[in-house]
């Protein structure tokens, strides 16, 4: 399967965004996706994770509330619907794919050793 991350741009702070990433490949429904962040010196951190038929999501606990992870595998795409942003939330975001399995741990789900197809980043501004 292969990702590809877009919906990003320049936003103000308390505006909202929804990041796309859409696979290719008829296996996108076998695995679990996750949305990474990563801001200039900082390490790619985990943003949320849904499982294969979006039943099953995590977020980093900072995020709950304000980002919701979804998809529709008819469309072979996850969604990453971000409210209220911040100056903080300004990053490179990127999805992956990753075994069904990685989802049951919490430090599975958070390491990025674990995901598999980084697609094409998209970058998130958001001014203040």
């Amino acid at each position: 399967v292969q990702l590809q991350a877009s919906g990003g741009g320049l936003v103000q702070a308390g505006d909202s965004l929804r990041l796309s990433c859409a696979a290719s490949g008829r296996t996108f429904s076998n695995y679990a996706v996750g949305w990474f962040r990563q801001s200039p010196g900082q390490e790619r951190s985990f943003v949320a994770i849904i499982n294969q038929l979006g039943g099953v999501t995590d977020y980093e606990n900072a995020l709950k509330g304000r980002f919701t992870i979804s998809r529709d595998n008819a469309e072979n795409t996850v969604y990453l619907q971000m409210n209220n942003l911040k100056p903080e939330d300004t990053a490179v975001y990127y999805c992956a794919a990753t075994n069904p399995g990685t989802i049951a741990s919490w430090r599975a789900r958070r390491t990025t050793s674990n995901y598999f197809s980084w697609g094409q980043e998209t970058l998130v501004t958001v001014s203040s």
